[in-house]
């Protein structure tokens, strides 16, 4: 295992719930968005991740093939994903212009599926994930200057 294995499972970990609070601050932004490019009102998204793929890892000579799998690789983002399976929320605002004409819901106003709460907690979450691989990187620091430390004596 190489003595930058951990930073650089971490550096992945870190640049995707970079790219996962991105992703939560534009769905925060766009919560009243009822018009968009596509039709429709808007759609939360959400980041996909996935381990990333198996390449040929370092092996331990010192563990049984049926107890090393080999090191990890990190994460990456598989993709981004825009949420169709839930409910849009309807309003009733006659006056928007957005507002259903005609039928059983007219004068309602099709809402974005976007929950502010869920989105603040996965935002949370996001935070400190991020934290957590960050931690990892200062970590494997100090074990490399405390390692040079050692060797100097």
């Amino acid at each position: 295992m190489g003595l930058f294995n951990a930073i650089t499972i971490a550096s992945t970990g870190m640049s995707a719930e970079r790219l996962r609070s991105d992703v939560i601050a534009n769905n925060i932004a766009n919560a009243s968005t009822t018009r968009t490019a596509e039709g429709g009102p808007f759609r939360r998204s959400r980041v996909v991740l996935r381990p990333r793929a198996k390449e040929p890892a370092w092996r331990s000579p010192f563990l049984p093939d049926m107890l090393d799998g080999g090191t990890g690789k990190g994460v990456r983002v598989a993709e981004v994903q825009k949420d169709y399976a839930s409910e849009l929320r309807l309003v009733y605002d006659p006056t928007h212009p957005d507002a259903i004409q005609s039928g059983p819901r007219a004068g309602y106003v099709e809402m974005p599926n976007v929950d502010i709460v869920t989105e603040m907690v996965d935002m949370i979450a996001a935070s400190r994930a991020y934290e957590a691989n960050a931690s990892i990187i200062e970590g494997s620091k100090a074990m490399f200057l405390k390692a040079l430390d050692i060797g100097n004596r």
